[in-house]
């Protein structure tokens, strides 16, 4: 990123996903994914003793004192999350994976004395899950310090809602509507739009609002201060949520059937979202792939875009570009290019997708965002989600031969050549 002259880099959530992979359906909204915990980090003679087997150390053995010091300093400054998760991984495991909805009373309904004879029993597997998060914690933070001298910022993602089957949910039911078995009575959604004719049942319980503001929002003021403490800019997954959010009864199977319920930018976008994101000085997101649909009050066409804005190609739930524009008819093509031609004057002979990567570029918005996988020309098998479908998603990834001194070359004169270097 660095020799490519591109200052932002912006990452999925990090937490450790469910079974199904995504990375919005996580067992915490504070713990980091075990799995990008790189074995490089448990070599260092400075923190483990050399006759510790490098596969132990990611639970702590060996580890000198100084590294247990710090250990102990991150389990007092994060036990308001780490307790319980640490917990949570823990019983998950010695009930086979089952949800929390199906494990023992005791455990299921946190009774504390179950649970206080649970950890003294399995003390060893908890300071193993707790020091995997400190490694992966100190790791991040490496990552951070080494982005920031090669002058890149991070932009993480905070996703609004939570998984049902997690240690947030578990070990906060009162802040959810939740019914006295702990199953959701509502969960969360979107209705009908681009991605589905019958919306989006996305399964996750929604907050009581109301004792979250007789407890002073405690919860969510931890939730964002972590995001804030491990990110630049975090960007908040469906705002529109904080607003208003669409209510599915628990035991219908689409989304058809939800409501809109007013809380106390992605979706449909009403005049109580915008004015909610100004408020607060939030940048509203723009996506280009939206904008070519014959309305010129669209929001997402180049000549409606404003600075206090961050544009996209696409995001996550976007085709690739070039899988986008190859699923358009011709028709819908010629368009597209009429409409960059005569707002960003480009050439119908730019091809796909380097000509909606321009449209980017060239934007009034303050932050361009470009997936890899449209840097790297990717079709629809470069795609990483398509909303709706339980299968086949979460999987994309580039090698690192893709990293080449061409590619780089390419993206540092695009950058150049809208003025977007930070020089």
């Amino acid at each position: 990123m660095n020799q490519s002259r591109l200052t932002v880099w912006q990452v999925l959530p990090l937490g450790p996903p469910l079974m199904d992979g995504s990375p919005y359906q996580c067992a915490s909204s504070f713990a980091i994914n075990p799995a990008f915990l790189s074995d490089a980090l448990l070599l260092n003679p400075d923190d483990f003793d050399p006759i510790a087997p490098i596969r132990e150390r990611r639970a702590g053995q060996g580890a000198l004192p100084s590294l247990l010091a710090e250990f102990d300093e991150f389990c007092r400054a994060s036990s308001n999350w780490l307790d319980d998760y640490a917990l949570f991984i823990v019983i998950k495991s010695h009930e086979q994976g089952r949800s929390w909805l199906e494990w023992r009373p005791v455990w299921r309904d946190r009774d504390p004395a179950s649970l206080e004879a649970f950890a003294q029993d399995h003390a060893k597997a908890v300071h193993a899950v707790k020091f995997e998060q400190f490694l992966l914690d100190r790791q991040w933070r490496r990552i951070v310090t080494r982005a920031h001298e090669l002058g890149v910022l991070i932009y993480g993602d905070l996703p609004i809602f939570v998984a049902g089957d997690s240690a947030d949910v578990w070990a906060n039911r009162a802040f959810f509507q939740l019914d006295e078995r702990g199953l959701p009575t509502e969960v969360a959604g979107v209705p009908p739009d681009y991605f589905s004719a019958t919306g989006q049942r996305w399964g996750n319980p929604l907050f009581d609002w109301s004792r979250m503001a007789a407890d002073g929002f405690s919860w969510w003021k931890q939730r964002m201060a972590r995001h804030i403490d491990m990110f630049d800019w975090v960007r908040i997954d469906h705002f529109r949520g904080l607003a208003a959010y669409w209510s599915i009864p628990a035991q219908c199977d689409t989304a058809i059937d939800g409501r809109w319920v007013e809380a106390p930018d992605l979706g449909v976008i009403t005049e109580d979202v915008t004015a909610l994101r100004k408020a607060f000085g939030m940048p509203g997101m723009l996506i280009l792939q939206f904008a070519f649909d014959s309305d010129d009050d669209n929001p997402y066409l180049p000549a409606n875009h404003h600075a206090d804005s961050v544009v996209y190609t696409g995001t996550h739930d976007n085709d690739t570009t070039l899988g986008w524009w190859q699923s358009l008819s011709p028709d819908a093509q010629a368009h597209m290019y009429d409409v960059l031609a005569q707002q960003l004057n480009l050439s119908s002979s730019e091809p796909m997708p380097m000509a909606l990567l321009r449209a980017a570029m060239a934007s009034v918005a303050q932050l361009a965002i470009i997936p890899m996988a449209d840097w790297l020309g990717c079709d629809s098998s470069g795609r990483i989600n398509t909303p709706g479908t339980p299968t086949g998603n979460w999987t994309w990834q580039f090698e690192r031969a893709d990293m080449s001194a061409e590619l780089s070359k390419r993206i540092r004169a695009l950058v150049t050549e809208y003025q977007r270097d930070p020089d």
